[in-house]
């Protein structure tokens, strides 16, 4: 009888065992109770290709490259149930560079996303953690580079963060619930410094879709971003190196059959910039000082969905570059021109081709700003003109 009794009480033990541990299971898995209900989603996307560059310091380059069109990425998402419509959440998501097996973001584990929170159908979300800022949230969509074409079509140096460069460190963010197509959200990023305004990060946006019709506007602001590894916005993730960034713009895409048209409009200010992360050198010339650096980004963008599995899109942007430095000020034109073709061998994977054109015009002052530079390449022209052909691979899973 003890036997029997024992037995019995092994064998529930066991059972109990097995429905906890098949919450960690590959896939999207749920284990349910009197209590609550939780998930765990593993997902990512491999974004694999070879590039064409015209001029790289004076040379043409041919190489491999990962994670254009998509970062190339892996992460874990899930929620827990706590009842009343509202549930715990995270998120961990690493960047990684296919050919080297290399972390992204500075060498972060999970330097695209890390964050835990809440979230309730009725009050929206609050997040904390490393996340994206508004115009990612909200304005990006709008534009190529955000939506459906990524790196190689992003802004110059990619100046209104639109293609994600920079994430935000030590953040809370607050996401409204969708309230008749509108929604709208915030995040502010703390410096983590005995100086609380030192490299820390607000930004608020909001979005707009109802038919075939999406609106967005974002603003963000940071102070110090670059300076510093513990602040909003780290050294070795920023994009710009500046005594504070301010970005502002709003845009509009409207979809009509298979069509989908869109406009958009971005204006950066950096005070006292020093440094950008792309190119890695400074920006002005030996004994030059920048005081401000200015960017206006008029993008229009287009995209035709031949067959569910096939679309061409376009972009163009024009861009006024304006900078006030030591030796007198600077205004420069800069010329984008993006194409891309996506075939979908199946749900998970396609494959797609992508040309992209930059030619600066204007003032010249022999400095790096000079000479074009489109995102994802190694390194700056040696002239003001730039091409980069990419035929490449991707896979979801």
């Amino acid at each position: 009888m003890k036997q029997t009794v024992l037995a019995r009480a092994v064998s529930a033990a066991l059972t109990a065992f097995a429905a906890i541990g098949s919450v960690g299971a590959l896939g999207t898995v749920g284990a349910s109770s009197a209590f609550a209900q939780s998930g765990v989603t593993l997902y990512g996307v491999i974004d694999e290709g070879l590039d064409y560059t015209s001029n790289v310091r004076g040379s043409h380059v041919y190489e491999m490259a990962s994670g254009y069109a998509q970062g190339s990425r892996w992460g874990m998402r899930g929620s827990e149930d706590l009842g009343g419509g509202t549930k715990a959440i995270f998120q961990l998501e690493n960047g990684f560079d296919v050919n080297s097996g290399r972390a992204g973001q500075g060498g972060r584990m999970f330097g695209r996303q890390a964050y835990v929170g809440l979230a309730s159908d009725r009050f929206g979300t609050l997040t904390l953690g490393r996340q994206y800022d508004s115009v990612v949230d909200y304005l990006a969509q709008t534009t190529a580079n955000g939506n459906w074409a990524g790196y190689l079509f992003a802004h110059p140096y990619d100046n209104d963060n639109t293609d994600n460069s920079f994430r935000i460190d030590n953040t809370i963010k607050y996401a409204s619930p969708s309230l008749g197509g509108f929604q709208f959200g915030g995040a502010y990023s703390f410096s983590n410094d005995t100086n609380f305004a030192n490299n820390r990060q607000f930004s608020l946006g909001g979005q707009y879709a109802y038919g075939g019709w999406l609106i967005a506007a974002a603003y963000l602001q940071a102070n110090n971003p670059g300076v510093g590894m513990n602040g909003a916005i780290a050294a070795n993730d920023a994009s710009f190196i500046a005594g504070r960034m301010r970005i502002f713009g709003g845009g509009i895409n409207y979809t009509f059959g298979q069509t989908t048209l869109g406009f958009a409009y971005t204006n950066t200010n950096y005070q006292d910039p020093s440094g950008n992360g792309y190119i890695g050198i400074p920006l002005a010339a030996t004994g030059v000082t920048l005081n401000t650096l200015k960017y206006q980004n008029f993008e229009v963008n287009g995209k035709y969905q031949f067959t569910p599995s096939f679309f061409v899109g376009v972009q163009y942007v024009y861009t006024m570059e304006n900078y006030d430095a030591s030796n007198g000020s600077v205004k420069a034109k800069i010329h984008s021109v993006g194409l891309m073709a996506d075939y979908n061998l199946s749900k998970r994977t396609d494959v797609y081709l992508q040309g992209a054109y930059q030619k600066v015009t204007g003032d010249m002052t022999n400095a790096i700003l000079d000479n074009a530079f489109i995102p994802g390449v190694q390194a700056p022209s040696s002239s003001g003109s730039q091409i980069v052909a990419r035929v490449a691979l991707r896979h979801r899973f």
